[in-house]
């Protein structure tokens, strides 16, 4: 058994923490109990958090050597990220989220993929699970094409190359040669750094034998911050990329666009003469009915309270995401650095 371990290739657990008080155990206890049997190490990077997280990583690395911490001196995800890369030291990085509970069999899987296949980058599913009828609504969105688009990171798909992965196991020499992360891109970091990878002549694979639980927010507040963070930088890398962009991207903002629309020109025509514009009420009126009716689906598969926070989660995603988007695209975010979506 010594035998066989010592021939696995080493693991690198690399983690950006902030504010994570509510998921940190769950998190790192998914990846002392993986199934694979050659040697690992975490690391930590720790932002400067308010909520008691730090304490418990204090803890658990006294508790347990092949816990390490480092600080988080951007205290921003791809600060965080390339920090902990850089203090690591195995030929594999295993990227994970303080939200994510990696199943046992993850990292065995991920690196027979990486080895298989010779990517640079191997990523699956990231399978958003509830535990509030409020979170269910969250996870149920996550995973809908009325929600995220029902994407292949989201829903799953055959194997194969793809544009992105969710969290990613890395080759760490393909990491470091195409220059990490970028630093400056506080969302979307992912999505950017597997262009590059692509850009150089290396492949990004998507399994669907991969599948990683996904906390979702756990109140209307820290969704709302989080999805116009999203959309400020997905704007961004829509205005700095163009055509690197899927056509996807820019369905929320045109839908918020078209139902502020036809609400302002709705009201201006009941208050004036215009009557005519009254027609343009038919566009939120749309809208209404769509998410009156993914609720309903929603009811019916999460419960009725679930099915009820969709009335105001799905809206929520919609116009937090699209709105910053434009936001983003526009360039009338006046400090685009600090909208991490914390």
């Amino acid at each position: 058994m010594a035998k066989k371990a010592q021939a696995l290739t080493g693991v690198s657990y690399v983690m950006p923490v902030l504010n994570e008080v509510e998921h940190i155990e769950a998190a790192v206890d998914s990846l002392t109990a993986q199934d694979y049997e050659g040697s690992f190490e975490i690391v930590l990077a720790l932002g400067p958090s308010v909520d008691g997280t730090n304490a418990v990583i204090d803890e658990m690395a006294r508790l347990d050597p092949r816990i390490r911490h480092i600080p988080n001196e951007l205290g921003s995800t791809p600060g965080g990220l390339n920090a902990a890369i850089r203090a690591s030291t195995h030929p594999i990085v295993v990227r994970v989220d303080a939200h994510s509970v990696l199943p046992t069999d993850y990292t065995r899987i991920a690196v027979e993929t990486l080895e298989r296949t010779g990517a640079d980058n191997v990523g699956g599913i990231m399978k958003a699970e509830g535990r509030t009828p409020f979170e269910r609504a969250v996870a149920h969105a996550y995973g809908s094409p009325e929600g995220l688009g029902g994407t292949q990171h989201h829903t799953g798909g055959k194997a194969g190359p793809a544009d992105t992965a969710y969290l990613g196991v890395f080759q760490r020499d393909r990491l470091v040669a195409v220059g990490l992360f970028d630093e400056d891109i506080k969302r979307g970091q992912d999505w950017e750094l597997n262009r590059r990878l692509r850009a150089s002549g290396g492949t990004v694979w998507f399994t669907p034998e991969l599948q990683v639980v996904y906390r979702p927010r756990s109140s209307l507040r820290k969704l709302i911050r989080q999805f116009v963070a999203t959309g400020i930088w997905r704007g961004e890398l829509a205005r700095r990329f163009g055509t690197a962009n899927s056509l996807r991207y820019f369905v929320p903002p045109l839908a918020v666009l078209g139902t502020l629309v036809g609400l302002i020109l709705g009201i201006i025509g009941s208050a004036t003469s215009a009557s005519w514009l009254s027609l343009a009420y038919i566009a939120p009126a749309i809208y209404a009915l769509f998410v009156i009716a993914a609720s309903g689906v929603a009811a019916a598969k999460e419960g009725l309270r679930s099915g009820l926070w969709y009335l105001i989660v799905l809206p929520c995603i919609h116009f937090g995401w699209g709105t910053g988007f434009i936001l983003g695209f526009l360039k009338l975010t006046q400090n685009i650095t600090a909208h991490t979506g914390r």
